[in-house]
């Protein structure tokens, strides 16, 4: 009972903290960018393994003419992966715009603006080896990746702050009823748009006039570098994977609650290493969102592929073979709710050990076949729902040790799921017999009346 009172306030909690306004806004903005990030991803891999006459197919004399299509694919990942945080302050201010019931559409365009009058135009350039100060221009710096935590919030603080100034009547412009309900809209947002822009981009000045830094470096440096630090190493990725599998036992879906902190960090990961991979420079990292996909979800959460062998295998319960049948299908692509709901893994202490357990283990072993330079780095963004060795050889750019490692993994969840599926089986049989001499009571105390 007292278990049951525990678990019901952590639901609680949990749905209280999922229905945040910010944290729907995040996680919906971040959902809508990753096929723009998915195609700056593939068009990094057409250009180096196809198109590059280095590495590429484009290396063998009949397949020469394959290198006048690399700036194409050049082109295409510049505008996605070079832009990916422009993008996301656009679609987190339409976001809060909606749940704000404000114009959503022009809230995006005023997030974007409001983001760079924040951010310096004006970059050094060495030439000759003499620093040259070019303005006017957007350094990749800030409308890449590495300015998402700072495009997050003037998203949210300007949108937010259009919402509070266009709801004072005072700074309404009342246009006569002959003039069109566009241009009345617009004079309407008139004096909000200059108040929300003007006082944003003159704080980022007095911020920098106080301090020498930029909000950027501020942002930057406090928040956004030590929370990657964290994630991106071992111990923290299996702390929040942890988290994640707690919550799916529980009943919620672990990956929508750390989905707001998981996101921006991993993507900025794989986006580092997409522009390192393209530049022909060393790859950073080795955690990144693909990192989780290949290693720590292969067949959904709780690398559940693990226990669909694992049922096949041992499992003398026709219902778990009854659900495994139905769970192959979408276990190939990595969507294993049938199988946690069917059952079920939630509230499940036999079967959440193995769960909770199994892709900390996978991770850790994904993370050191990578450091010791077994597997290839992640450096392309592939669909979370690409089957397992697929996804390990389309992301790492066809590392074949990157496959390996997958199949390593997978042997080791079905090993670690086997006992869990035996004692199930073990479960079973006492509730039968349980059932049984139940049933016999029932019939003997019926045969004495």
């Amino acid at each position: 009972m007292e278990n049951a009172k525990w678990i019901e306030r952590l639901n609680l909690i949990a749905y209280k903290i999922n229905d945040l306004k910010y944290i729907i806004a995040i996680k919906n903005a971040f959902s809508m960018l990753l096929p723009v990030i998915i195609t700056g991803a593939f068009a990094t891999l057409f250009s180096n393994m196809v198109f590059d006459s280095t590495n590429g197919l484009a290396q063998f004399e009949a397949l020469r003419f394959l290198e006048q299509m690399k700036p194409i694919t050049q082109a295409i990942n510049y505008a996605t992966m070079n832009l990916m945080t422009i993008g996301a302050v656009f679609l987190i201010g339409i976001e809060v715009a909606k749940l704000n019931k404000v114009s959503d559409h022009f809230a995006g365009l005023l997030a974007v603006i409001s983001y760079i009058a924040t951010i310096p135009t004006a970059i050094e350039v060495l030439f000759e080896e003499t620093p040259v100060p070019v303005t006017n221009v957007l350094s990749s710096n800030y409308t890449g990746s590495r300015g998402l935590f700072l495009g997050m919030f003037i998203a949210i603080l300007s949108v937010e702050l259009y919402t509070w100034l266009s709801k004072q009547e005072k700074l309404k412009i009342s246009m006569p009823d002959t003039v069109p309900t566009n241009v009345s809209r617009g004079f309407s947002a008139l004096i909000p748009t200059i108040l929300t822009v003007s006082i944003i981009a003159a704080g980022a000045h007095l911020i920098y006039l106080i301090t020498g830094l930029t909000l950027y470096d501020i942002i930057y440096t406090t928040i956004q570098s030590p929370l990657a630090k964290v994630v991106q190493g071992l111990p923290g990725i299996l702390l929040l994977m942890f988290v994640s599998q707690i919550f799916w036992v529980i009943g919620i879906h672990g990956n929508q609650m750390i989905k707001p902190i998981r996101e921006p960090i991993l993507l900025a990961a794989i986006a580092e290493n997409t522009a390192a991979f393209e530049a022909g420079k060393e790859v950073p990292h080795i955690i990144n969102m693909p990192f989780w996909d290949m290693y720590m979800s292969m067949g959904g959460s709780g690398v559940t592929i693990g226990l669909l062998i694992a049922v096949f295998l041992v499992s003398k319960r026709a219902d778990f073979k009854e659900i495994g049948k139905l769970s192959v299908g979408p276990g190939i692509f990595n969507i294993n709710e049938p199988l946690i709901f069917g059952m079920p893994i939630m509230l499940n202490p036999i079967m959440a050990i193995p769960f909770i357990l199994t892709p900390l283990v996978t991770g850790t072993i994904g993370y050191f076949a990578t450091a010791i330079g077994f597997a290839g780095k992640a450096v392309v963004m592939v669909p979370w729902t690409t089957p397992p060795l697929i996804s390990g050889y389309l992301a790492t750019a066809g590392s074949l040790g990157a496959v390996a490692t997958q199949l390593i993994c997978i042997v080791v969840s079905a090993l670690i799921y086997l006992p869990f599926v035996k004692a199930s089986n073990r479960a079973l049989a006492v509730d039968t017999e349980t059932e049984t001499e139940t049933e016999r009571n029932t019939e003997a105390a019926t045969a004495v009346e």
